[in-house]
């Protein structure tokens, strides 16, 4: 007999202390059987007559329940068994919500989806005031809503206006932002979390919340007609109509809202049965898993190296990034080294300014930012360096520069000290080649900015030792990033797809496509910016240093168009000059396109092609070489070619990645886009040696 996940104890009180604690796993999460098994120790609890009450807690240091096993949705073969599978968690929960004495959930860590679910079924909730107490229902960002009463229970319980922006974003609550809204009863220090919570069972049930005023307002006929259209508007402006589960969401309150918690609760199994089986939902939730996968991953079989002290070469946008995340996310002491004080300042001020936002929204205190600043320090001079176990380069992008950083760190540094580069192009084996110790010379390529990008390309090259690799990957996941490992080639694998995409954006705009026509286009298609904007947002003195390492390296496809020259000449940098693509400034800060450049490239703009025609375009350029990509061994799998392409480019989730999405249409059909395109633009979209292959084998690049 499988182990249970819910063990009772019974306090001198006639208190029922219910823990959770999957067993042999990290963390808890819902599993179908567990209805039985939770119906059991409630059942083995009513045997005491005078029992007052029930409290759900958990028994792991850090979750209270982090959600639903996604494994479970993978094994439904069609929305019957997902709706099925949705009803069982509805009719567990509303067994739990109709008991005649109250039950309180214990929240300290994770309370995500279905265990916010659950605990939205109890009478009262009360949550740790820990950092790691995090409340929402994120099914969305796996292509699905709530389906065990979620959709109906938090709108009855904070108000529709609060609680339909929560389900429509996934958006998480900290434990005060939760008693705000009411979505918790109190919050408490940890220490006396169990106690608060056994004494609201002790004061017996209570009547329920009422809503205020302007939330019963707002449930009116009039005001409730006029806030669901806003909320379809706003949807539809923001997903473009890719993301079907949030026009469900909708759907599905707004049913138990206008007909009753009945129909409500019918209406959210049936779509969570059929958004269940939506290749968007199976690509999101592709992706879920793969990240959650390379998390566990150590990058090579060696162990990584203890890291106790980072160094950070460079005070600048990048540098004062890594020293950020370092030093805040993975509470390692951080000493940057830069060649004057005003660059090391500047780092220590992104930090700072980064902090003081934290503390304006109550996220962290006062103290905190101090003890967090106290992390960093920095100088003009290699003091302080000598016990560094790993340094960061973020310095120019020039060889010669690097190599030097090279033969400096390992002057100034411990014989074990790691030298990893944050260049986006030149080949980590030139910068190691006049190193004394090669094996601890590694590329890590960091993406801006650098607090909020979540991936990180690991290059090794040839001689890097396995504990360097396995090292490196090991502070990436500290630091709260996504590492894929990547060999040593011209433009690693997420600026060589990225190029030809952005190449074939200009040569549309040089055929006479208007630079919003263009961006919109892809942004309609799923990016979260056109490539004409991304290109400013990067820097245009940025982009045109990797085309020709790339051209040099990999041949003519790489080429930029030539009249990308007069764009460079005019000193167009992009957004960090108020000139690119768009304009930048004004009154309100903001941008738009710089009818100007028409003019530079003589130019007369129209929208000749359509918006699916661009993108087309676009994406297939990316797409021909991702493939190539996994032929030559940049990327180890197509997972990684995914992770790397969403995480690091923005690459439309609801798609899976490139490789899902080549999967999905089937090698084929993208072949004969490419000829098509071919046919019509030029050899540049011939289709690779490996989707021809693909083609001929029907084969997938997913092996399953």
């Amino acid at each position: 007999m499988e182990q249970s996940a819910f063990h009772l104890q019974m306090r001198p009180d006639h208190v029922g202390v219910i823990t959770i604690d999957v067993p042999g796993e990290k963390l808890n999460t819902l599993r179908a059987a567990f209805a039985q098994q939770l119906a059991a120790v409630v059942d083995e609890a009513r045997r005491d007559p005078q029992l007052a009450g029930l409290v759900l807690i958990s028994g792991k240091p850090d979750n209270f329940i982090a959600g639903a096993d996604i494994a479970m949705i993978a094994d439904c073969s069609s929305a019957q068994q997902a709706e099925s599978l949705a009803r069982q968690g509805q009719e567990a929960l509303a067994a739990l919500a109709a008991l005649p004495f109250p039950v309180v959930a214990a929240i300290h860590g994770a309370c995500l989806g279905g265990g916010l679910e659950l605990a939205l079924a109890c009478d009262a909730r009360v949550c740790s005031l820990d950092d790691k107490t995090r409340l929402g229902l994120p099914e969305v960002q796996l292509g699905l809503l709530p389906g065990s009463g979620g959709t109906q229970r938090l709108p009855r319980l904070i108000g529709l206006q609060q609680a339909l922006p929560l389900i429509l974003t996934g958006k998480t609550l900290r434990a005060k932002q939760a008693r705000r809204l009411g979505l918790v009863d109190e919050a408490v220090p940890q220490a006396i979390l169990l106690e608060t919570a056994v004494a609201r069972v002790l004061k017996g049930r209570r009547a329920a919340r009422a809503l205020p005023l302007r939330d019963r307002i707002i449930q009116a006929p009039l005001a409730r007609h006029a806030l669901f259209a806003l909320a379809q508007r706003e949807t539809a402006r923001k997903t473009h109509g890719n993301y079907p589960a949030a026009q469900r969401i909708i759907e599905v309150v707004r049913t138990g809202v206008e007909r009753g918690s009945e129909a409500g609760h019918q209406a959210e199994a049936r779509a969570f049965g059929e958004l269940a089986m939506t290749p968007q939902s199976a690509a999101l939730r592709s992706l879920f898993f793969a990240s959650t996968a390379l998390k566990k991953e150590g990058g090579a079989e060696a162990a990584p190296r203890p890291l106790r002290q980072i160094g950070v070469l460079g005070g600048g946008l990048m540098g004062g990034g890594i020293a950020s995340v370092t030093a805040i996310n993975a509470g390692l002491p951080v000493r940057i080294k830069d060649i004057n004080l005003q660059g090391v300042n500047h780092a220590l001020k992104a930090s700072w300014d980064g902090l003081s936002k934290k503390v304006r929204r109550r996220h962290i205190s006062a103290a905190q930012r101090q003890q967090q600043m106290a992390r960093i320090t920095g100088g003009v001079d290699y003091q302080g360096f000598t016990q560094r176990d790993l340094v960061i380069e973020a310095v120019f992008e020039d060889l010669p520069l690097k190599q030097q950083m090279v033969h400096e760190v390992e002057t100034h540094c411990a014989p074990h000290t790691i030298f990893a580069s944050n260049t986006s192009s030149l080949p980590i084996a030139h910068i190691a080649a006049q190193a004394q110790r090669p094996e601890n010379v590694i590329g890590l390529h960091y993406f801006s900015p650098v607090e909020k990008m979540p991936l990180v390309e690991v290059i090794p090259h040839a001689t890097t030792s396995a504990q360097t690799l396995a090292t490196t990957v090991a502070l990436a996941q500290k630091q709260g990033k996504t590492p894929i490992v990547v060999a040593d080639r011209a433009g690693f694998y997420v600026n060589r797809i990225l190029a030809p995409y952005i190449n074939e954006a200009m040569r549309c705009l040089l055929e006479g496509e208007p630079i919003e026509h263009i961006d919109g286009a892809l942004v309609k298609a799923g990016f979260p910016v056109g490539p004409l904007q991304l290109l400013d947002e990067v820097g245009i003195d940025v982009g045109s240093k990797i085309t020709p390492v790339l051209q040099q390296a990999l041949g003519e496809r790489f080429a930029a168009p030539a009249a990308f020259e007069a764009v460079l000449k005019d000193d167009r940098k992009g957004r960090k000059n108020g000139k690119g693509f768009y304009l930048y400034g004004g009154r309100r800060g903001g941008k738009k396109p710089d009818p100007t450049l028409y003019s530079l490239l003589g130019l007369q703009p129209a929208a000749r092609q359509s918006e699916a025609q661009i993108a087309e375009r676009c994406i297939m350029m990316m797409l021909n070489e991702a493939a190539r990509c996994l032929d030559e061994g940049v990327i180890r799998c197509a997972r990684d070619g995914d992770i790397g392409a969403v995480f690091g480019i923005g690459f439309p989730p609801f798609l899976g990645g490139p490789f899902r999405y080549m999967d999905q249409r089937g090698a084929a059909e993208i072949a004969q886009s490419l000829r098509a395109l071919m046919r019509q633009h030029g050899e540049r979209f011939a289709p690779c040696e490996a989707l021809l292959q693909a083609e001929q084998q029907q084969r997938k690049f997913y092996i399953s």
